[in-house]
């Protein structure tokens, strides 16, 4: 979907805890590709906004979704789960961003069609990286589809 540095990438942020949101709001402010961040606090909002149901009826596709597993009203296993069955939701990038290093939870993401499992470094600069690192990866390298353009 990157036809150039100008496109304003849309990034869909599934995470409850406020610190993170925060970690997370500040890396991406200092990467180099124009992007907007939403926030959704639940696994509930986040199936919301990527329907474009309610308070989020005129939301973006994202891009790409960072998603935490341990969410309330729905966990990210069910959004994940949910997404990838899904006929247009499917082809959007799950990035599974947790603190959890859980064989189990990897092996059940990458069986959820998760398309990578990051597991959240404690320390600050450890973070910041990874979000660094998830921006040039997904917005640099790879090519992703236009959601939007296929589904119209």
């Amino acid at each position: 979907m990157i036809a150039d540095n100008a496109e304003i990438m849309n990034v869909l942020l599934v995470e409850d805890n406020p610190g993170d949101i925060r970690l997370t709001q500040e890396a991406f402010k200092e990467g180099t590709v124009p992007k907007e961040l939403h926030v959704v606090k639940d696994g509930v909002e986040a199936l919301e906004f990527l329907r474009k149901q309610g308070k989020f009826a005129l939301s973006p596709t994202p891009d790409i979704i960072l998603l935490d597993l341990n969410l309330p009203r729905k966990d990210g296993r069910e959004v994940l789960a949910e997404v990838k069955t899904d006929e247009v939701l499917r082809f959007i990038p799950v990035i599974v961003l947790t603190t959890s290093d859980s064989e189990q939870d990897i092996t059940k993401a990458y069986s959820l069609y998760a398309n990578c499992f990051i597991t959240k470094p404690v320390d600050l600069d450890q973070f910041i990286f990874i979000i660094r690192q998830i921006e040039i990866f997904w917005f640099q390298v790879i090519k992703l589809p236009n959601i939007n353009k296929q589904h119209s």
